[in-house]
């Protein structure tokens, strides 16, 4: 059965929880959880498998499982960057996956977009557990397939993929270099680890999740962290405009060194 945020919220017994989800900003839960806990282990490595072209299941989950994009010029042997990108609440992997995807084709990119094991991303209820799990087991089986440049590992998300991409991206910046957090409702790492270049947007207009906790708490904490910060306001509400979206890209590609498109 699946649950809307407003039902989980209303269920949730721990403070911690309902803390992330009412806006008290950026929380650190290490005291309640083991410091590996969200910690991914996946790691580049020797290809075995040759990747299905184009746009797949990932084949992990039953009901909920993922999507992978390999581009057509894909070349075995060839590291090419990689793209987690993460849905926003009660959404899907095809939703987290298909903005990006003339993006990841002309820049020859690699694309994981997981679909959360429930209606969002498990951080949003206190600690990380089977999204995390699903993901490193998803990164695993991408690492498996295709040639990837540990140098290039990025991962994006919109709303509360946002959320959990800020989150799983420093807890995990010995993996992810960059973060891209479009417009972001919590910031909640275990433990930070290295400094991944961050690329944050938000409407100033947006009746969801606060425009001003993402300027004045996240984007504030994660400068005052070392983490190098590009904040992009923007005049809307809960969306990413075209032209938002084609800055981050912009912004990606010059990370990653890739020609302007």
């Amino acid at each position: 059965m699946t649950v809307s945020r407003r039902e989980w919220l209303r269920r949730a017994s721990s403070a911690t929880a309902a803390a992330l989800l009412t806006g008290c900003g950026e929380q650190q839960l290490a005291p309640l959880e083991d410091p590996e806990a969200g910690h991914l282990i996946a790691r580049p490595g020797q290809t075995i498998f040759l990747p299905a072209l184009g746009t797949s299941d990932v084949g992990l989950g039953a009901v909920r499982d993922g999507l992978r994009f390999v581009p057509s010029t894909y070349r075995a042997g060839e590291s090419l960057p990689l793209l987690v990108t993460l849905h926003g609440s009660g959404s899907n992997a095809y939703a987290g996956l298909q903005r990006y995807l003339a993006f990841a084709e002309s820049a020859r990119v690699v694309l994981l977009s997981p679909d959360s094991r429930g209606n969002t991303w498990d951080r949003a209820f206190g600690g990380f557990g089977a999204d995390s799990r699903f993901i490193d087991n998803a990164l695993s089986d991408t690492f498996l397939r295709c040639a990837i440049d540990r140098l290039r590992i990025g991962i994006c998300g919109f709303s509360d993929g946002a959320s959990y991409a800020l989150s799983l991206g420093r807890t995990n910046g010995d993996l992810f270099r960059q973060m891209m957090a479009f417009s972001p409702g919590f910031m909640a790492p275990n433990v930070d680890r290295g400094k991944p270049n961050a690329f944050v947007s938000h409407g100033t207009r947006d009746q969801v999740l606060s425009f001003d906790r993402t300027k004045t708490v996240f984007v504030p904490r994660l400068r005052e962290a070392g983490y190098p910060t590009t904040f992009r306001e923007f005049d809307g509400t809960h969306q990413i405009p075209t032209d938002v979206f084609a800055e981050a890209v912009v912004w990606l590609r010059t990370q990653w060194g890739l020609p302007a498109a």
